[in-house]
C-alpha cells in the first residue's frame, strides 16, 4: 500500500499555530490533536492512533515533549530499513528534532526543512551528517545509482568509512555523481580511475561506482550507475521464457552488472515482442532494496524503438545479409545498443541464441558513450562577468579542467583564478576556429578534462556552433553548462522587470545588421513593430542604423538604456530616450560589451500579476 506523505500530531493550541504554518508550506500534511480543534482530525488517545498510523504515513511529525513522542513511538519500532521518519517540535518552535529513520526514511532532511519554515534549530544527531562525510546507505538514491554491497556488512562499513580508515574509491565511468564525489572527497578516500591501480592491502574499504564487476579482498561496497545499454532483436512471437535469466547469467560471465543497465531498446518491427515487452518490465523492477517491506525505485524503463531509418549508417561488427531482407538494417540488436548509447564500440557484441526450437533472439550491450571516462569538453558559461556570478556547476567544472580556453576578448581573466595549480590557461582571443580546435584535442585525446569559456550564456552569440560540427565530426564527447546571459544582467542592473503584464510580454534577442547580415525576416524595423522589450547585441558600433531602424515603429520617448561591461568592476549603465541612442552610445564613447535595451519595460512600476493576486487561485493557495 502506498504510503501517505505525513502526519502532524498536536498536543496544544501553541502547537497549532506551528502546525498550521508547516502544513501551509508542506502541502499533503495531515493534522491529527489530542484535544480538539477546527480542521483536525483527532489522535486520542494517542497509543492507540500512533499504533494505528504508524505504517501509513512517510512522515510523523510530533509537536509537544520529546518524552511523550519517545514513549508513543518505542513498542512500535521495527527496523531501520522500514519504520517512517519521525520528528519533533517542542511546544516553543524552538527545537525540530531528528527522532528516527533520519537517511533511509528521510527525517534529517525533513527536519531541516521544517526548522526552516518555523525558525527553529535543527538537531541532527547521525554522524555522517555531523562530520560531513558521504551517507553510504542512501548515497546512491541521492545520485542515482543503485547501491550493491557484495561484501561485508553495510552497518561495519559506514562505521569504518565514518571513523575515517583508508578507502579507495574507484570511479571508471564519469556522470553527475562522480563529479560530486570528486569535489567532495574526504581526506581518508583514495580515487581511482582504474581497478587494476588500487592496492587492496593499503586500504580497509572500497567503495566502487562502476558497472563492472571486480576481484576484490576487503569489504566492498558497489553502487551501479545506469550507463549499460541493451539492444534486443529476435524472432516473430519469441518466447521469452528464461531468455531474462539467461541474459542476466552472460553479463554476470561478461563481468558486467544487470543492474546497470539503463534501457532496452530495438527496432519498430519488434516494439510488439513479448520478449521486448517482459526485458522493460524486468528493468523497471530494478529496485533498490533496502530491507523486507520498504523498496525505493531508482528509474522506470521505457523500451526505446526505432526505425530503420533511425539505425542507417551505423556499422556494426556482425553485419547479416539476412537480417537486412526483414528490417533493412544489418544487425538490429547491435545497431540499437550503438544508437542508444551514442557509442561507437560494443563490451557485449552481438550474442545469438536459442533456448527452444524456433525461439532466437540476439542481444548486444554497450557503454553509454558520455559516462566513457576518457576526454571530455565542457562549454561553459561564464556569466555576464562577475566571477561570482558563474554558476556553481561552471565554477566546479573550472576548479577541475585540465585546460581552460576561455575567450579572452569578452571574459574577464579573473574567473581563470579558479583554474587548479597545474592546469593549462589559454585565451582564445588571438586564434583561429582551427587552431582552438587543435589545442583542445590535444588535451582531449589524452583523456584530459577541457573546459570552453565562453561570456554570458554560451548558447546566445556564444560562437559554439562551429565548435561543436568539428566535436561532432570527430566523434568527441561534450557538453554545455549555461550561464546568465548579459540580457538578463541588463534587467537586473536596471531594476526592471523586462515582461509587464497587459503591457509588454515579449523579449526579443537580436542585433543590428553589421558585417554579419541579418536574415531578410529578422531586420530590426520589422522586429520593431510589435513594441516588445528589444535587447540588442554586438550593436553599438552601427548605433546610428539601430536608431534609424527602431525608431520607425517604437515612438521616439521610448526609454532606452545602454549598458556598457554589465557587473564588471567599470560598469555603466545610461538611460534615456529612443530619439536620443546614438547620441548616448557615442558620446560616452562604448563600443564592445555594450547591451542596448529598447522599451516601455524600463523602469515601468505598473501593472500587476495574478499571481499573488487574492482572486487568483491555484495549487499552492485555494
Amino acid at each position: 500500500m502506498k504510503k501517505k506523505e505525513a502526519a502532524i500530531i498536536i498536543s496544544s493550541k501553541r502547537a497549532a499555530r506551528l502546525a498550521f504554518k508547516i502544513k501551509q508550506e508542506l502541502p499533503g500534511m495531515e493534522l491529527y490533536t489530542l484535544g480538539t480543534h477546527p480542521q483536525t482530525q483527532s489522535a486520542h488517545p494517542i497509543h492507540s492512533f500512533t499504533a494505528k498510523e504508524f505504517d501509513n504515513y512517510k512522515y510523523l511529525i510530533f509537536i509537544g515533549a520529546l518524552g511523550i513522542c519517545v514513549r508513543t513511538i518505542a513498542p512500535l519500532l521495527h527496523s531501520k530499513t522500514t519504520d517512517p521518519a519521525v520528528i519533533n517540535i517542542d511546544s516553543t518552535g524552538r527545537f525540530a528534532i531528528s527522532v528516527l529513520s533520519g537517511h533511509i526514511g528521510g527525517a534529517n532532511e525533513y527536519t531541516r526543512m521544517i526548522a526552516d519554515i518555523i525558525g527553529a534549530e535543527n538537531i541532527i544527531t547521525t554522524q555522517s551528517d555531523n562530520t560531513d562525510t558521504w551517507p553510504l546507505d542512501i548515497l546512491g538514491r541521492e545520485l542515482d545509482w543503485i547501491k550493491d554491497n557484495e561484501k561485508g556488512t553495510l552497518n561495519r562499513m559506514i562505521a569504518d568509512f565514518i571513523e575515517g580508515k583508508p578507502t579507495a574509491l574507484l570511479l571508471d565511468i564519469r556522470d553527475r555523481g562522480t563529479r560530486y564525489l570528486e569535489h567532495t572527497k574526504p581526506s581518508n578516500v583514495d580515487i581511482y580511475y582504474h581497478h587494476a591501480d588500487i592496492d587492496q592491502s593499503r586500504y580497509k574499504l572500497l567503495i566502487l561506482v562502476t558497472p563492472y564487476i571486480y576481484d576484490t579482498s576487503i569489504p566492498t561496497l558497489y553502487y551501479r550507475p545506469a550507463v549499460l545499454h541493451l539492444g534486443v532483436g529476435c524472432r516473430k512471437d519469441c518466447d521469452p521464457a528464461d531468455v531474462i535469466r539467461n541474459i542476466k547469467n552472460d553479463l554476470q560471465q561478461a563481468r558486467l552488472s544487470w543492474l546497470s543497465i539503463k534501457n532496452v531498446s530495438t527496432i519498430d518491427l519488434k516494439k510488439d515482442e513479448p520478449l521486448v515487452r517482459e526485458l522493460a518490465e524486468e528493468l523497471d523492477h530494478t529496485i533498490q532494496k533496502l530491507g523486507p517491506g520498504r523498496e525505493e525505485k531508482i528509474f522506470e524503463c521505457i523500451p526505446v524503438i526505432y526505425t530503420a531509418a533511425d539505425l542507417q549508417g551505423i556499422q556494426v561488427p556482425n553485419p547479416s545479409d539476412k537480417v537486412f531482407e526483414v528490417t533493412s538494417v544489418y544487425g538490429v540488436a547491435e545497431a540499437c545498443a550503438l544508437k542508444s548509447s551514442g557509442n561507437t564500440r560494443l563490451l557485449i557484441e552481438k550474442q545469438k541464441r536459442q533456448h527452444t526450437p524456433g525461439n532466437e533472439y540476439t542481444y548486444a550491450v554497450a557503454l553509454n558513450r558520455q559516462a566513457e571516462r576518457s576526454g571530455f569538453i565542457e562549454i561553459v558559461g561564464a556569466g555576464p562577468g562577475d566571477p561570482e556570478l558563474i554558476s556553481v556547476r561552471g565554477k566546479r567544472f573550472l576548479e577541475e579542467a585540465d585546460l581552460i580556453l576561455y575567450a579572452g576578448s569578452l571574459v574577464p581573466v579573473e574567473l581563470t583564478r579558479y583554474a587548479k595549480p597545474g592546469a593549462t590557461v589559454r585565451s582564445s582571443a588571438s586564434m583561429t576556429l582551427e587552431e582552438q580546435f587543435a589545442l583542445m584535442k590535444e588535451f582531449y585525446d589524452k583523456g584530459l578534462f577541457v573546459v570552453r569559456l565562453h561570456t554570458g550564456d554560451p548558447c546566445i552569440y556564444g560562437a559554439i556552433q562551429e565548435q561543436m560540427a568539428f566535436f561532432d565530426e570527430y566523434g568527441m564527447k561534450y557538453h554545455i553548462t549555461p550561464g546568465i546571459s548579459s540580457f538578463q544582467a541588463a534587467a537586473a542592473a536596471l531594476q526592471s522587470q523586462f515582461t509587464i503584464p497587459e503591457k509588454v510580454q515579449t523579449i526579443i534577442l537580436t542585433r543590428g545588421e553589421g558585417r554579419t547580415p541579418m536574415p531578410e525576416k529578422e531586420k530590426l524595423h520589422l522586429l520593431a513593430r510589435s513594441q516588445s522589450t528589444m535587447c540588442i547585441f554586438l550593436s553599438a558600433s552601427i548605433v546610428d542604423e539601430v536608431q534609424s531602424e527602431l525608431m520607425q515603429h517604437y515612438p521616439p520617448t521610448t526609454p532606452v538604456a545602454a549598458c556598457y561591461h554589465l557587473t564588471w568592476p567599470d560598469e555603466r549603465v545610461y538611460r534615456g530616450e529612443l530619439q536620443h541612442l546614438a547620441e548616448i552610445v557615442k558620446s560616452n564613447n562604448l563600443t564592445l560589451t555594450t547591451m542596448i535595451v529598447v522599451g516601455e519595460a524600463i523602469d515601468n512600476r505598473e501593472g500587476q500579476s495574478k499571481l499573488y493576486s487574492d482572486q487568483f487561485k491555484h495549487l499552492f493557495r485555494n
